[in-house]
């Protein structure tokens, strides 16, 4: 398969829109707390919708896994784990230092560990430098930092015209520049992963696999190390908060229970919660497929690609509404310099 980089940048498009759209179902779960509908939902996101999927268009996947060294599954795993610590203090750094400052860092630092990390970790980025394409990937890499700056500097902006600059915040700079930087670090890892299961994805192919789908056994080592994060924490929650109940109707005031169909409805949208967010990397892979040499470079579409459609669903959910002029401009800017982003790294794997 002849790689197609700018097919690829569209992948990680569709990726973005549906990592953006995720928590929209959860939004309309009735009754459940936080730590219920999100392990609802994770069952499907990291075990089995990518167990499902790679089984499906994938061939021999049980073979290819169990021919895959000890080594790189564990490394796979360990990643995993890591980055599923990174999306659960993200909130704290936000908390802690502002919207603005807080989703600075931390997506900053994503960005720029999880794409140049791996061929700085494996020796290749001298190489990468030296050419034309290498240097375009790294360009838009720094243009999507900028993006992601002035898109933060633009919300928070937002909030301050609309008087909720404040909401939700206790702003401790130390602690939460430490919290930040731990949450940016940690949440790259998930490229880190994704990067050192290259030797499943050439099991995959070798085991006849279409080329378009070598990366979905790698997610599933992946995301069952987020799993593991994830699933420990919200059980932590069902125990100290005593919601286990909810799982089956009942509500906290031991009384009331909450009827079936509500009861289905919530797990429907759990499910459909659970499938978007899956499905960001069901099309990431699909994306870095077509990348060709230089696919550490996906990473940094994928960043871009969330914060657009993530800011777009903001703009149709009205949270924009009545905010002053400046904080519109600076989002268009910050967009712009994201969607060109975006474009210039498919330009640049296009001239390999």
């Amino acid at each position: 398969m002849t790689p197609n980089p700018m097919l690829g940048v569209l992948f990680h498009w569709l990726g973005g829109l549906f990592s953006a759209s995720f928590y929209v179902p959860y939004k309309r779960i009735q009754r459940w707390s936080w730590e219920i509908f999100w392990l609802a939902g994770g069952i499907f996101s990291w075990f089995l919708c990518p167990w499902f999927f790679a089984w499906i268009q994938t061939e021999d996947l049980l073979g290819v896994l169990g021919a895959t060294d000890m080594s790189t599954l564990q490394q796979c795993f360990l990643w995993g784990l890591g980055w599923g610590f990174g999306g659960l203090t993200f909130g704290l750094a936000v908390r802690y230092m502002g919207i603005s400052s807080g989703m600075a860092i931390v997506l900053g630092l994503t960005t720029v560990l999880g794409t140049l990390g791996p061929p700085i970790f494996d020796g290749t980025i001298g190489a990468v430098l030296a050419t034309t394409a290498g240097q375009f990937a790294v360009g838009g890499t720094l243009m999507t930092l900028a993006g992601v700056i002035v898109v933060a500097r633009a919300t928070a902006e937002k909030n301050r015209s609309l008087g909720t600059a404040s909401d939700g915040e206790t702003i401790d700079m130390k602690k939460g520049l430490a919290i930040a930087a731990f949450s940016g670090v940690m949440s790259a890892c998930f490229a880190f992963g994704i990067a050192a299961g290259k030797p499943i994805r050439e099991l995959t192919i070798e085991a006849g696999t279409d080329h378009l789908w070598q990366g979905l056994p790698v997610l599933c080592v992946v995301l069952l190390g987020g799993l593991t994060t994830n699933a420990v924490w919200c059980i932590y929650l069902i125990i100290k908060n005593g919601t286990a109940r909810e799982f089956l109707g009942h509500t906290n005031t031991s009384i009331e229970k909450l009827p079936g169909s509500t009861m289905l409805k919530n797990y429907l949208l759990a499910a459909l919660g659970g499938a978007f967010w899956y499905f960001q990397f069901f099309f990431y892979t699909m994306g870095e497929s077509n990348m060709g040499k230089y696919e550490f470079s996906s990473w940094t579409i994928h960043m871009a690609s969330i914060i657009i459609f993530s800011t777009l669903w903001g703009l149709a959910l009205m949270e924009w509404k009545g905010s002053n002029k400046k904080s519109r401009m600076l989002l268009l800017a910050g967009i712009s310099l994201l969607v060109l982003a975006t474009l210039v790294i498919g330009v640049g794997n296009s001239l390999q």
